[in-house]
C-alpha cells in the first residue's frame, strides 16, 4: 500500500511525533509498504522529484530525530518554514494523502489528537489511522473525557475546570485544595502538568501551566500507582506499570530521557489477574464511551485499596519502538512491524464502516 505518515506539526509534542513518525514509516516499509514521512507542518518544501515519484524514494523521507531534554521552541520551528503561509498544514501535504491509500497518523497533540487533522481528512475521503474526528477531540480534551466518565460510570478524581487569568493566582493559590494536580486542558506528554502538594507549589504550577494555555482542569491528586492500559481493536491489551524516578518527579524528562531521571516501566505490571482483569474491563468501556475506535491508551492510578481512578486517554499514544503499546503488543504475540501493520488494516475496515453508516 501507499501510506503516507504525518509526523511533527506545531503542538508542544512535535519532538516525541517525529520519533514516532519515522519509526512507524520504517517499519511499514520493512513489511513491504511504499511507505513515506511527511511532516504536517513543513511538508514537501525539501522535496525536489516528481510528486508522482514520492512513494518510491529510497528511504521513504525518514531523517534522524530524537527527543531531546527540552520540548521544542515551537516559534523557532514556525519561522523556519520558507513558506509564510498561515496555515499549520505545509505545502503539498494534502495533495499527497491524497494520493495514498492509507494515512497514518504518527502525529501527538495539537492538531492530531484533536480530532483537526482527521476531519480534514474526511472532507478529502481520504482514510486514517484511529480514532474519528469527534472521539478524538472529545478524548483530547481533558474536561470533555471527564464528564463522559463520570456519565459511563467510571471512577475519576475529582475535579474543576477553571479558566485562568495572571491576575487570579493569588486568590486560586489560596483556595484550591492542595495536593492536586494542575493540567492544560488539552495538554500531553507530561507538558502543562504539575502535582503541587503546597501552597507555593500550587501558586508556580498554576503561573507555569499559563504558558501552555488558560483552560485548565485541577483535579484531586490521587496517591498509589500509576498504570497505563492499552486498547487494541476489541480488546484491551495487558496493563503497565509506569515507576517514577527516586526524586518523584515524572515529567517531560522522566518520560523519555535516560538516567537516574527516567521512569521505569513494567509490562506486564505486577498485580493479581483480577486486578488487570478489572483495568482491562475499564479501559475497554471507557474507549467505547468516547466514541474511539482501532487503538487508544487510558492512565490510571490504583490507590492502596485497590480502587482504579481513570485519569485521561490518548487516541494517538507515542508508537516508538520503546513506547507503551508497542511493549503491551509485545507480550500478545506482535512485533512492532506487525503492530504498526495492524493499525493500518483495523483503520483501513473502521474507515470502510463508518463510510458505509454515512451512506
Amino acid at each position: 500500500m501507499k501510506i503516507v505518515v504525518l509526523g511533527g506539526g506545531t503542538s508542544t509534542e512535535r519532538a516525541v511525533s517525529l520519533v514516532t513518525a519515522t519509526s512507524v514509516c520504517r517499519a511499514l516499509r520493512r513489511r513491504g509498504h511504499r511507505a513515506i514521512f511527511v511532516d504536517l507542518f513543513f511538508g514537501l518544501e525539501d522535496y525536489r522529484g516528481k510528486i508522482e515519484d514520492i512513494f518510491d524514494t529510497p528511504d521513504g523521507l525518514c531523517g534522524e530525530a530524537a527527543i531531546e531534554r527540552e520540548a521544542p521552541d515551537l516559534a523557532s520551528v514556525r519561522a523556519a518554514r520558507r513558506d509564510k503561509s498561515p496555515s499549520r498544514i505545509g505545502p503539498g501535504v494534502l495533495e499527497v494523502c491524497r494520493m495514498a491509500d492509507c494515512v497514518f497518523l504518527g502525529l501527538h497533540g495539537a492538531d492530531g489528537e484533536d480530532g483537526k487533522i482527521q476531519a480534514a481528512l474526511d472532507l478529502l475521503g481520504v482514510p486514517y489511522t484511529g480514532s474519528s474526528s469527534l472521539g478524538s477531540a472529545m478524548a483530547m480534551d481533558k474536561a470533555v473525557a471527564k464528564r463522559i466518565m463520570e456519565a459511563a460510570g467510571i471512577r475519576t478524581p475529582k475535579w474543576q475546570e477553571l479558566t485562568i487569568r495572571r491576575d487570579e493566582i493569588d486568590a486560586l493559590s489560596k483556595s484550591l485544595p492542595v495536593p492536586c494536580a494542575v493540567k492544560v486542558v488539552d495538554g500531553g506528554s507530561s507538558i502543562g502538568v504539575s502535582l503541587p502538594d503546597t501552597r507555593e507549589e500550587l501558586r508556580a504550577a498554576l503561573e507555569h501551566v499559563l504558558r501552555y494555555g488558560s483552560r485548565v482542569v485541577v483535579e484531586e491528586k490521587i496517591v498509589g500507582r500509576e498504570l497505563t492500559v492499552p486498547v487494541l481493536g476489541d480488546r484491551a491489551l495487558c496493563p503497565i506499570e509506569i515507576v517514577p524516578p527516586e526524586s518523584g518527579k515524572f515529567d517531560y524528562v522522566s518520560k523519555y530521557q535516560p538516567g537516574a531521571d527516567a521512569a521505569s516501566e513494567l509490562c506486564p505490571a505486577p498485580i493479581p489477574d483480577g486486578t488487570a482483569a478489572m483495568l482491562q474491563s475499564e479501559a475497554l468501556r471507557l474507549h467505547r464511551a468516547l466514541g474511539l475506535s482501532v487503538y487508544s491508551r487510558a492512565d490510571v492510578m490504583l490507590d492502596g485499596e485497590g480502587r482504579a481512578w481513570f485519569l485521561e486517554v490518548n487516541t494517538l499514544p507515542g508508537m516508538t519502538p520503546a513506547s507503551l503499546i508497542p511493549k503491551a503488543a509485545a507480550v500478545a504475540g506482535l512485533s512492532y512491524e506487525e503492530l504498526c501493520e495492524q493499525i493500518v488494516l483495523l483503520s483501513l475496515a473502521q474507515r470502510r464502516k463508518e463510510k458505509k453508516g454515512a451512506e
